[in-house]
């Protein structure tokens, strides 16, 4: 198994930078696997300010269910940084596909992968009981979907306001 590294915080904590800067020190060859999807102008702009940051030394590759099976297909290509989990999983359960199959093949490909792969995701269970069920299983799945991807991974860090914190050596 190659390096793996999950990163996690809240909506503007720096996990998105310092995911890229880590992903960066692994080489040259950078990928990024993209899972959000454009469904209005204020995210289509959140996604070109993400692409600029990034600049053209990227590769970017459009994914927003099948990240498991990119994973498998760009290793040997150069390290991957996923951003991010819980967009996916928003992806997974409004096309109604299992979402813990959808995780298996994920720890799967992070696992025999031969270049490093980092991933993003977000902590949504620090505040309080959502309001409805679909919010409410959302917040559970993604618990879950971080929970496992945490402990398959080499590394675990959090972004709080900015600064990254080391959770697993």
């Amino acid at each position: 198994m190659a390096f793996s590294l999950l990163i996690t915080g809240g909506a503007r904590s720096g996990k998105s930078s310092f995911a890229e800067k880590q992903t960066l020190s692994y080489g040259t060859s950078v990928i990024y696997i993209a899972t959000a999807k454009a469904y209005d102008q204020e995210m289509e702009k959140r996604i070109q300010i993400h692409k600029q940051r990034r600049g053209d030394e990227w590769l970017t590759v459009n994914e927003p269910i099948e990240i498991a099976d990119k994973l498998f297909a760009l290793d040997g290509q150069g390290v991957c940084l996923v951003e991010c989990l819980t967009l996916w999983l928003s992806n997974l359960m409004f096309a109604e596909k299992d979402v813990s199959t959808a995780t298996s093949s994920l720890i799967e490909a992070i696992t025999a992968r031969r270049d490093p792969v980092i991933l993003v995701t977000n902590e949504v269970g620090s505040g309080i009981i959502p309001e409805n069920e679909l919010a409410r299983r959302f917040r559970d799945e993604a618990g879950r979907l971080n929970q496992v991807v945490a402990e398959a991974v080499n590394e675990v860090y959090t972004c709080i306001s900015g600064i990254p914190l080391k959770l697993k050596p």
